[in-house]
């Protein structure tokens, strides 16, 4: 067997691809060719060399090669990319150190983009599962005259398996340490011998008991993961002029959520530990007509409803841990949250010198709240009790309607020059059963301004001055008046990068360069109300900074030879506060938090004529402040990964171990006083995946 067509067998099973591709590779030259890679979340779809921008984008195969289950195995791979373990699975992400890190309250307001298949799940980015998932895209900086408020940061885009002509699927099973059981099925091709009907269908579930063992309640399944999929979609051709897809996905993760240990360790002592939920049904349609000579007209339609539940044992321990002392608190929130999305796009023909686009956009949002935080609290040596019964129930809707244009113009053969504008408006409507009621509207406008040059067909660079925006909104309890309500913040990004493909793709380098600066940065943090009175400190967003950001992006892509693959991609990062003026906070100059000096990923694949093949993968990141509110940091960490497997002409099987060398890391932290009687503070952390081997079959039909 020919080492190149091994490589392509090996990619065809894993993501049960277009069965052409195996005899395709018949003929493969001494060094594979890297495949052009295009990015679907870009208003023309053009390929990632070709988009003045740092973008990082995953295909089928790197992502089967890199990860098992959910985005969050992926992150450690995209420089300058991090997320915050305050939920079980990734839910807050990160991009250049702008991002949310845990639950919100009041209005959704996310920093980063998240969307699968067209549909907008920013902000509850649990239902990252990958199975027969064709592509992760990560465009770094702001999409301001892309995706406007919910991507001051950038956008995480996920696309499922797209249909192809020939029948074909995939049977896959995995069994692993943990107890770790999955499964999937994907098949799909032609309705129609005319092939203009495609499907495609795919199922998959997975469960595993968790990394950490509930000592109290001897389980070792309190924080496992139970965690189904469900996709379908629809390729319609009526006519050649017309081309119509339909995506629709259910996702079920029910996980629980008992992460956090007294002891920092992965054993807890929790006597009602909580869950990490998300229950999401969605889908997309998007048609494209080319009936105009002159353009084509795009519309994309989407909605979605999530039942999300998040709740934990906020005391950590149990009547045992406390006694004599009664210490038993519980927090529990569960949000109803429906959007629906209509965009319209007329994108002109890439065969003027002058070519435009021009759309617009409308979003409906809304998210029911029921929220309870409760417990007891008696201390037998000072007579002292206290309790806590506090209740929320809210809601919240927002309508955003926003219209956007580009403009790229030529200049000579080699560059061209584009420029693109944003104008969103957004109304919100907010009550609660606290009597809090509020509805802001404010207009923002964002862009960027481009100038790209092909030095060669092999080399192109650019320079782009972009700018985000994020809403602003309120604070809910008791807070001072003038501290309720918060602004809009802008963040102001220059760029500069090259992308290079080299020897027919076999050797692909990007390299990008970036200050960023935040204005009216809102940022979380804790105020005091009373001097002296500690009852009496409380958590508001505040416009309490400006914020500088100086980065670089690289990733390395290398096929000397058609037995071996490279590749190694590095983020180097200082993300820091600049006129912090918080309420008696200082904190000018601080990094900013989940803001790692640098992350960096290095690994590569063998393969063998006979069908043999391995990876080795190692991915890291230096250590980070977790919070505004304290200056508690992590430790840096590296983390191993291998693969070894053999590939038959339609099936394969591989043995891998995730965290090779048992590496512990924290991915989330919090600085407080959590044990009585005397309540010292303390840092808590909760801990990243432990160490697993298992094993995975592919059978593809």
């Amino acid at each position: 067997m020919k080492t190149a067509q091994l490589r392509r067998i090996v990619a065809i099973f894993i993501i049960a691809s277009d069965a052409q591709a195996a005899s395709a590779a018949a003929d493969e030259p001494a060094a594979e060719a890297i495949d052009e890679i295009v990015v679907t979340a870009d208003f023309r779809g053009r390929a990632a060399s070709e988009i003045p921008g740092s973008v990082s984008v995953l295909d089928a195969v790197e992502i089967s090669a890199r990860a098992i289950q959910h985005l969050e195995e992926l992150i450690g791979y995209i420089p300058n990319l991090n997320w915050s373990g305050d939920g079980h699975r990734a839910r807050y992400f990160q991009i250049r150190g702008v991002g949310e890190l845990e639950q919100y309250q009041g209005a959704p307001n996310p920093s980063v983009g998240f969307l699968v298949d067209d549909i907008d799940f920013s902000g509850i980015g649990t239902i990252g599962t990958l199975f027969d998932m064709e592509r992760v895209e990560v465009l770094r900086g702001p999409q301001g005259s892309r995706y406007g408020a919910n991507a001051l940061a950038g956008l995480i885009y996920l696309q499922s398996t797209l249909p192809a002509a020939e029948r074909n699927g995939l049977v896959q099973l995995q069994v692993g340490g943990d107890d770790m059981l999955a499964a999937g099925l994907a098949f799909g091709g032609a309705v129609t011998s005319s092939e203009r009907v495609l499907f495609r269908v795919s199922a998959h579930h997975h469960r595993s008991n968790g990394y950490h063992d509930n000592r109290f309640l001897g389980r070792d399944d309190t924080n496992g993961r139970n965690e189904t999929t469900l996709r379908g979609r629809l390729r319609l051709q009526p006519a050649d002029d017309w081309d119509i897809n339909i995506a629709a996905m259910y996702a079920d993760i029910d996980d629980g959520y008992d992460a956090f240990a007294l002891d920092n360790s992965y054993t807890t002592l929790s006597d009602r530990p909580g869950k990490d939920a998300q229950r999401s049904l969605g889908g997309s349609l998007r048609i494209e007509w080319t009936g105009l000579e002159f353009a084509t007209l795009t519309s994309i339609t989407s909605t979605a409803n999530s039942d999300i539940d998040f709740s934990f044992d906020a005391d950590w321990g149990n009547a045992e841990s406390w006694a004599p002392v009664t210490y038993d608190f519980i927090t529990a929130n569960h949000r109803d949250r429906a959007t629906v999305s209509q965009e319209f796009r007329l994108v002109s023909n890439d065969e003027n010198r002058l070519n435009w686009l021009a759309g617009l956009y409308a979003l409906r949002l809304s998210e029911d709240l029921d929220s309870l935080n409760q417990g007891e609290y008696y201390d037998p040596f000072y007579d002292f009790a206290d309790t806590l019964d506090d209740p929320l129930q809210s809601h919240y809707a927002a309508a955003s309607v926003a219209a956007f244009a580009q403009l790229e113009l030529a200049v000579g053969e080699q560059s061209r020059v584009s420029l693109g504008l944003r104008v969103e408006r957004r109304s919100t409507d907010y009550s609660d059963s606290s009597g809090l009621s509020d509805d802001p509207s404010e207009t923002m406008t964002g862009g960027e301004l481009t100038f790209s040059h092909d030095h060669s067909l092999d080399l192109t660079s650019y320079v782009t001055l972009s700018k985000g925006y994020k809403a602003g909104g309120f604070n809910l309890g008791t807070v001072p008046e003038d501290h309720r309500h918060f602004a809009s913040e802008s963040l102001w990004n220059l760029e500069a990068g090259i992308k290079s493909e080299w020897f027919d793709r076999a050797l692909r380098l990007n390299l990008a360069a970036f200050y960023n600066r935040r204005i009216d940065q809102q940022v979380r943090s804790s105020v005091q109300l009373r001097p002296g009175d500690p009852s009496s400190f409380i958590f508001i967003t505040d416009n309490a900074a400006n914020g500088e950001t100086t980065g670089l992006e690289a990733d390395f892509n290398w096929s000397p030879a058609p037995a071996w693959e490279f590749y190694a991609s590095l983020g180097l990062l200082d993300a820091h506060f600049d006129e912090y003026h918080s309420a008696g906070v200082d904190l000018d100059g601080r990094g900013e938090a989940h803001a790692p000096n640098y992350t960096f990923a290095v690994g590569g694949a063998w393969y063998h004529d006979s069908g043999w093949f391995a990876r080795l993968d190692m991915q890291g990141k230096d250590s980070f402040y977790f919070d505004t509110s304290n200056n508690q940091k992590s430790e840096p960490y590296s983390v191993v990964n291998a693969r070894l497997g053999f590939a038959g002409n339609s099936w394969a099987m591989e043995l891998w171990a995730r965290n090779l060398f048992d590496k512990q890391y924290a991915v989330r932290g919090f600085y407080f006083g959590n044990e009585p009687p005397d309540f010292p503070d303390t840092l808590y952390t909760r801990l990243g995946d432990a160490r697993q081997f298992g094993v995975t079959f592919d059978r593809r039909f």
